[in-house]
């Protein structure tokens, strides 16, 4: 965790010193007041800075990231309204903070819903029993390595990347179990694939759902980035193939019973997702109407499954009794009622506040004139198409979810095809260092001692080269879409 602290320090230190040194030819804040020069827009920078070191030590401090973020949020707005009120325009900073409150509420209760869906079908064993499918067929190193890899870039649009590199983690770490060379190489592919899958699809990662609720990428624009993520996924993967040895493990036997009801959900999240992207599509709401609508569906369906479970115990213990099946009994009788307020509960709730901290922080900061100054310098100075990848390299060392909420909040004029790259570049780029991504840190902790820092960091270079291959396939691509503003 101190490799982690040390090398995300870096940039920081850079962006600090130039946010300062600009200050004096900024252009006019985005609110009425201009408060990137006198000493509270200072004080404000270097708390969000140092709330954001505290972050990056999360591990190391055993503190959860979203307390800095959450404290850093409330004092950067409180200096704001003190500002606001003493100039005689309470109106204007309150309006501020309502509009950026709205912005995160939309997309808090999305990813809520999300969570509870998947938390749903792990209950019911969904992904248990795709682990125990895989696990029992006896695949080779080889063959577990692509297999993995595919299923995380194909799963990650749907169920998030993170999820999805937690889920094939899994596999790898109890297939190959003590192999940490096969083990780091196999979460590398992984963390790679699912980063890769989530930059195509508008639920693979926050960011990409932060993109589509903006509207400024439609649901089935994202598909224009199918073929550069699969290459920024196949380029390391198949250089890395080379390095894995061609054995087979010993198989495990695994057996694992879906609970009632676990196929319907699939369906209903389907559905969910379907509804979502008709409010979009269809009607021009907030894809938020669709997601609360499906999770009214859930609950419908849990009601349906406690109502009915007594009957279905019943025909189950008959069934047992006749076949003389102990393990079921046992089974039936430590059968708990499906409950969605339970899923609800799951959710990662730590994920969501950092979420609402670093939204309001960065928002606040935008509203000061902070943002407008950094668009000027990256988007007017700058090439918008270096400009975008630049950011996606820093997505690695600096979390992907403040990256993206930043350049959402500058608004700078790009074509549809740059809003097309920042997209993709914000997704993969975080796949460069093991804690660039959320997948990334989440396998470091799944598989703690054989996926590493330094482990992950060997193969960076041919990941690099997978990230430059990715944007060169795009603006080849999509080079139409880079020619018309909008």
């Amino acid at each position: 965790m101190a490799l982690r602290i040390s090398r995300r320090l870096f940039p920081l230190f850079i962006l600090l010193p130039l946010a300062l040194l600009l200050s004096s030819t900024a252009h006019a804040a985005t609110g009425p007041l201009d408060l990137t020069g006198s000493t509270v827009g200072v004080v404000a920078l270097v708390l969000f800075v140092f709330a954001y070191l505290l972050v990056m030590g999360e591990e190391k401090l055993k503190m959860r990231k979203s307390k800095p973020v959450l404290v850093a949020a409330g004092i950067i707005w409180g200096l704001i309204g003190w500002v606001y009120v003493g100039a005689g325009m309470p109106d204007t900073a309150e309006h501020a903070f309502r509009e950026t409150l709205l912005e995160f509420t939309e997309l808090m209760l999305f990813l809520l819903v999300a969570m509870t869906y998947i938390n749903a079908m792990d209950e019911r064993r969904i992904f248990d029993a795709l682990r125990a499918w895989m696990t029992e067929r006896g695949f080779s190193y080889r063959t577990l390595f692509w297999l993995t890899g595919s299923l995380a870039f194909v799963i990650s649009p749907v169920a998030d990347n993170l999820t999805t590199a937690l889920l094939m983690c899994a596999v790898v770490t109890k297939v190959a179990e003590g192999d940490h060379r096969f083990i780091n190489l196999c979460c590398v592919n992984i963390v790679v694939a699912a980063n890769a899958g989530g930059a195509f699809s508008p639920f693979g990662d926050i960011t990409t759902l932060m993109v589509w609720q903006a509207g400024l990428v439609k649901f089935y624009e994202f598909f224009d980035l199918l073929l550069p993520s699969l290459v920024n996924y196949l380029v390391p993967a198949v250089a890395m193939s080379f390095f894995v040895p061609n054995r087979h493990p010993k198989p495990h036997q695994e057996h694992v019973e879906l609970k009632r009801g676990a196929r319907r959900i699939i369906l209903l999240f389907l559905l969910t997702v379907a509804s979502a992207v008709a409010c979009h599509t269809l009607l021009h709401l907030p894809p938020v109407l669709g997601m609360m609508t499906g999770l009214g569906y859930l609950q419908f369906f849990g009601y349906y499954l406690r109502r009915t479970l007594p009957r279905s115990l019943e025909r189950k213990r008959n069934i047992a009794v006749r076949r003389g099946d102990r393990q079921a009994l046992e089974r039936l009788g430590s059968v708990v009622p499906f409950d969605v307020f339970n899923r609800i509960a799951r959710a990662e709730w730590d994920t969501l506040l950092f979420f609402y901290g670093v939204v309001m922080c960065v928002g606040g900061l935008g509203f000061m004139g902070y943002l407008a100054m950094l668009s000027e310098v990256l988007y007017t100075q700058w090439n918008a198409t270096w400009a975008n990848v630049f950011l996606g390299l820093m997505s690695a060392v600096i979390d992907n979810i403040p990256v993206m909420f930043a350049v959402l909040t500058m608004e700078p004029e790009m074509s549809h095809g740059h809003w097309l790259l920042i997209t993709l570049t914000a997704g993969v780029g975080g796949s460069l260092l093991s804690v660039g991504s959320a997948a990334g840190v989440a396998v470091m902790g799944q598989a703690r001692g054989s996926y590493t820092f330094m482990g992950h960091l060997k193969w960076s270079p041919i990941i690099l080269l997978g990230y430059v291959a990715s944007i060169l396939t795009h603006l080849w691509l999509n080079a139409e879409s880079f020619k018309v503003f909008g």
